[in-house]
């Protein structure tokens, strides 16, 4: 099945970075005032939803699903769902993380919803990767210049960090004290992070 990015409205300024992680067999789904970053990422959406409240509707001859404005879901989360609807598994979120963070932090949680659906998904932003590390074991290569792990559901236990410069056996990270960030994959290393309990999310920092 081929994967599903979804391009939201906050911004995004290197495009030469977020255009070379995108494939050609994507489809892709623009949410309202994501429709701004269509020509710089070069791409033809294959829908367009949103309720139009910060873009104009473009009228465009692709499918367009117009939300009204006073809904439950955001269009960001209207997007995902629609696209669980047509069978795609693997995410890839675009233009989800800036200046809003209740938009922020609502958007990050669309990665608990997915990995609660044994779905696979990440989001990409001009800086650095997030993904939720639940039952499978998630690694890290040196090239990243940091990466950090957050606790965002409650408690984390059995915590194992391997191949770091702070690494963890049997650890727990609560809400109240996220001291898993900024840590190190050791050069020429590949860092290894499992959860026994809980999930983390994990942050890879490029720069």
């Amino acid at each position: 099945m081929k994967r599903c990015v979804i391009v939201g409205g906050a911004d995004i300024n290197n495009y030469s970075y977020i255009r070379n992680c995108l494939r050609e067999d994507d489809y892709i789904i623009f949410c309202d005032s994501g429709l701004k970053h269509m020509d710089a990422l070069q791409v033809i959406p294959g829908l367009i939803v949103g309720d139009f409240d910060s873009h104009d509707n473009p009228h465009f001859d692709i499918e367009t699903i117009v939300l009204p404005c006073e809904k439950d879901d955001t269009d960001t989360v209207f997007a995902v769902k629609e696209a669980l609807k047509r069978g795609f598994d693997d995410f890839l979120l675009i233009g989800v993380v800036g200046a809003r963070l209740d938009h922020t932090l609502g958007n990050v949680s669309i990665l608990l919803y997915l990995d609660s659906l044994g779905k696979k998904g990440i989001i990409i932003d001009d800086y650095s990767e997030m993904e939720i590390i639940s039952n499978k074991p998630a690694y890290i290569e040196d090239s990243y210049a940091f990466f950090s792990l957050l606790n965002v559901t409650g408690t984390a236990k059995g915590i194992t960090i391997e191949n770091a410069k702070y690494p963890l056996e049997n650890a727990e990270i609560t809400c109240e004290y996220q001291y898993g960030i900024s840590n190190e994959v050791l050069p020429g290393r590949r860092a290894k992070v499992t959860v026994l309990e809980g999930k983390l999310l994990l942050i890879k920092d490029r720069e």
